[in-house]
């Protein structure tokens, strides 16, 4: 086995030729942060799947092995201290990362591992089914932090979150599971029209949880509701937060600049859209796509314009 690396993280997810999504984006943010990033692609796809077509391929569970193979027969697979996933579309290529994930914490038994279990939104799935069984039994335990939206909590968990208190609820069976650290990164708890809401706003409403020792402590942070398709912004909050865990080792802390730094991403993004796109008309993909790359200094350095509220 080879030395570990501080601050190298192997990154298995998506990416696209153009626009920023999956590897693309959070490659990004995590260089940004000193980060070296060892990216894995599941897909590689032309640009994201929003557009009116798309072009690409689809690895498969032999590829992965093969690119894996070669990282261990260099002895690189024991250099990493972190290791993130995002999207992945197979369930045979899901079940090889678990077996990936695993021969690497035998090698790094502290590597911290981020999963953001990508499988829909919004009540709808985009990925195969089959993948969340692997998810819930096989690749979340094996996180130190999940970040799932409220769809997926509702997947993994079986809890249907109406409320505070049921969200709460499926986060303590995320806890139960194995992660340390459950941040749903967003919940419709704060719109006034979700069928899922008792909320009296249109915000939407973050919650964040950590056991350590023993003791449990958790957090809500409220963010505005803006009616518009943003893609890469899970792949950006993933990344972001696994980042700032790994600086600031707080929850609180890393849980606010993460939330900011998105939501300074979002603004500045449908802000360049809407003036691109001119008035009355709706922005096109294209013009949606994240300003990543204008949003540097905000990702590096975040204003903390969002604090989160101690529950």
């Amino acid at each position: 086995m080879s030395a570990l690396q501080q601050n190298q993280v192997l990154s298995i997810q998506s990416t696209v030729v153009s626009g920023y999504v999956g590897n693309k984006c959070a490659s990004f943010a995590l260089q940004i942060h000193g980060f070296d990033v060892c990216p894995v692609n599941s897909v590689q796809l032309s640009n994201h799947t929003g557009y009116k077509c798309f072009k690409g391929q689809v690895l498969n569970a032999e590829d992965i092995e093969c690119l894996y193979d070669g990282l261990k027969q260099n002895n690189i697979h024991g250099q990493f201290s972190h290791l993130i996933t995002g999207y992945i579309g197979s369930k045979s290529f899901l079940l090889k990362v678990g077996e990936i994930i695993q021969d690497i914490r035998d090698s790094n038994p502290g590597i911290m591992y981020v999963c953001d279990p990508v499988m829909g939104d919004n009540g709808k799935m985009y990925v195969p089914e089959e993948l969340m069984p692997v998810y819930r039994d096989v690749i979340v335990p094996k996180a130190d932090i999940v970040t799932p939206n409220q769809f997926e909590a509702e997947l993994l968990t079986g809890i249907k979150i109406t409320s505070e208190a049921e969200a709460l609820k499926a986060m303590q069976c995320l806890h139960d599971k194995g992660p340390k650290t459950v941040v749903l990164s967003s919940t419709n708890l704060g719109l006034k029209d979700s069928k899922d809401s008792k909320g009296s706003e249109d915000v939407l409403v973050a919650l964040a949880s950590s056991v350590k020792n023993g003791d449990k402590e958790c957090y809500r942070i409220e963010m505005p509701y803006k009616e518009a398709i943003f893609v890469g912004t899970g792949d950006l909050f993933a990344s972001c937060l696994m980042a700032w865990m790994h600086k600031d080792n707080d929850l609180k802390t890393a849980f606010e600049k993460t939330v900011s730094t998105v939501q300074t991403v979002i603004t500045r993004t449908l802000n360049a859209a809407q003036e691109v796109a001119g008035p009355g008309n709706k922005p096109t993909p294209a013009q949606m796509e994240l300003r990543l790359i204008q949003s540097k200094s905000d990702i590096e350095n975040p204003k903390i314009n969002f604090t989160a509220k101690k529950l």
